[in-house]
């Protein structure tokens, strides 16, 4: 039986998912309290990505960049093992990690993964808006 095709995923009989083009892991984006994240599935796992936010420009009437810089300084130290925060170039704030999924990934175990992302977001997210860090709706697809 061929597999059923959905999106860039190849659905085997046992609900795995698989990349329908290897040299392309798929992805599932999503929405989580403004912010636009990502499960994408690559051969070592899962790995999940979120924009947390964007640094104020000075164009901004009342912006606080100082607090903003600071806040954002402080967070890789209180981010859980494994996660990584990046300031991209153009001041957003990418929030990353990587998930082990099981050898036949599933849908069920992809969404499992991305619920527990966006949870332990939170007091992150939070921290960010109370130094006026507001979200940005563009996600980085650049690798690593």
């Amino acid at each position: 039986m061929e597999p059923l095709i959905l999106g860039p995923f190849a659905v085997a009989r046992d609900g795995a998912l698989y990349p329908r083009e290897p040299h392309e892991p798929p992805a599932l984006r999503f929405s989580w309290r403004d912010r636009r994240c990502e499960a994408a599935i690559t051969p070592d796992g899962l790995r999940l990505v979120a924009i947390a936010g964007r640094i104020p420009s000075t164009a901004e009437p009342g912006a606080d960049r100082i607090s903003a810089f600071a806040t954002v300084a402080t967070l890789p130290a209180s981010l859980p093992p494994g996660w990584r925060l990046r300031l991209l170039p153009d001041h957003r704030i990418q929030v990353e990690t990587s998930a082990e999924t099981p050898a036949a990934t599933t849908a069920t175990s992809v969404i499992a993964a991305m619920v527990r992302f966006a949870l332990a977001l939170d007091p992150y997210l939070d921290r960010l808006e109370s130094a006026s860090v507001a979200p940005s709706g563009r996600l980085n697809t650049c690798p690593g």
